[in-house]
């Protein structure tokens, strides 16, 4: 008995880490080690902040990352992940310094691992940071050879009176939708789901590509959209539109005695949306509960700072219109967030 006869195989293991180091050279000078060491040292004097603030988060992927795989769509599941969690810090006001990966699997299978590493790589350097050296653990009888499960997370930093936390949002401020590029992360168990009870689904065109290929797009991000914007006084906060929708995403930001109310007519909604409400028989509520229908992240405004937002944002090729306002709370309103107007869907 050994251990690659458990299943495991250090040896090939070992090889795809050698070969995974030349993709994890480090090119910023605050990481100050690469491959090889027990963790990560980052350099955290950051003299061009006067008081900086480190921020950090963990995200996955969700079950995107099955149809991903089962697609060989390593490099499209990397930017998914990278690109979500460098959202969830945009909206703190914060730039990402450096990723740190966790793959695991039930049989490691080299070329599909370093092709991970390698889109996790590109990801990062797209968003002018760092992959570090991160966990690759092969877990035979936890997982099925060919089932992976990744996950990352980031650390960045902000200047302390830049941070971004919605204490600033206040009535009459205004709500702006920059678009999203189709489903982004969420609601992919809904999706697989609508995938197994009609196959031919995947296949049906959609536009110039497929519903399959449009499922596959990454994750949109959004630090080049907002960069221009966060050192100055026209955020007063942002929600990145993810699980649970608008509602739910928004009300996270929007401080006691204020409301938003949403226009969804205003929202331009992608035909991937339309395609998978008919497949499912899916009513609106549930839609906006699932999916962020066409607005990745919601900008919250000051008053005639709109021109300014939006230029940068369509300056980075990110569509960006209002879609509603903040007014204040009525003490007897059941939700923080209030629709009107009903969402335009393209014919299927």
């Amino acid at each position: 008995m050994s251990y690659a006869a458990a299943g495991v195989d250090i040896d090939a293991a070992d090889a795809a880490k050698r070969d995974m180091a030349r993709l994890l050279e480090p090119r910023d000078p605050r990481i100050l080690n690469g491959v090889g060491p027990f963790a990560t040292l980052i350099d955290a004097t950051f003299p061009e902040y006067r008081h900086p603030v480190i921020v950090f988060k963990t995200e996955e992927p969700g079950s995107k990352q099955k149809l991903a795989v089962a697609h060989g769509a390593y490099r499209s599941l990397c930017f998914d992940l990278v690109n979500h969690l460098v959202n969830d810090i945009v909206v703190m006001g914060a730039l990402p310094v450096a990723v740190q990966d966790a793959i695991i699997c039930g049989s490691l299978q080299p070329g599909a691992v370093t092709a991970m590493v390698a889109g996790l790589a590109e990801a990062c350097r797209a968003q002018e940071c760092s992959l570090t050296g991160g966990e690759t653990s092969e877990q035979p009888g936890v997982l099925e050879p060919g089932t992976y499960v990744l996950a990352a997370s980031v650390v960045g930093v902000v200047e302390r009176k830049a941070v971004i936390d919605g204490s600033r949002i206040a009535p009459g401020d205004t709500v702006l939708a920059l678009a999203s590029n189709g489903v982004h992360t969420n609601g992919y168990s809904l999706v697989r789901r609508l995938l197994q009870e009609d196959p031919s689904l995947a296949a049906r065109p959609l536009g110039k590509s497929s519903v399959l290929d449009a499922l596959l797009v990454p994750h949109r991000c959004y630090l080049p959209a907002l960069r221009p914007c966060l050192t100055g006084e026209h955020l007063h906060g942002l929600a990145h539109v993810t699980g649970g929708g608008i509602a739910d995403n928004l009300s996270r930001v929007l401080p006691a005695g204020t409301a938003a109310e949403i226009d969804l007519s205003r929202i331009a909604v992608p035909e991937i949306f339309a395609v998978l409400r008919a497949a499912g028989s899916l009513p609106d509520a549930e839609m906006l509960r699932v999916f962020n229908v066409g607005a990745g992240m919601l900008a919250v405004v000051a008053a005639g700072s709109e021109g300014a937002v939006r230029s940068a944002a369509g300056a980075a090729g990110v569509a960006c219109y209002p879609v509603g306002r903040i007014v204040e709370a009525d003490a007897a309103a059941p939700d923080r967030v209030t629709f009107r107007g009903a969402l335009r869907w393209r014919t299927v």
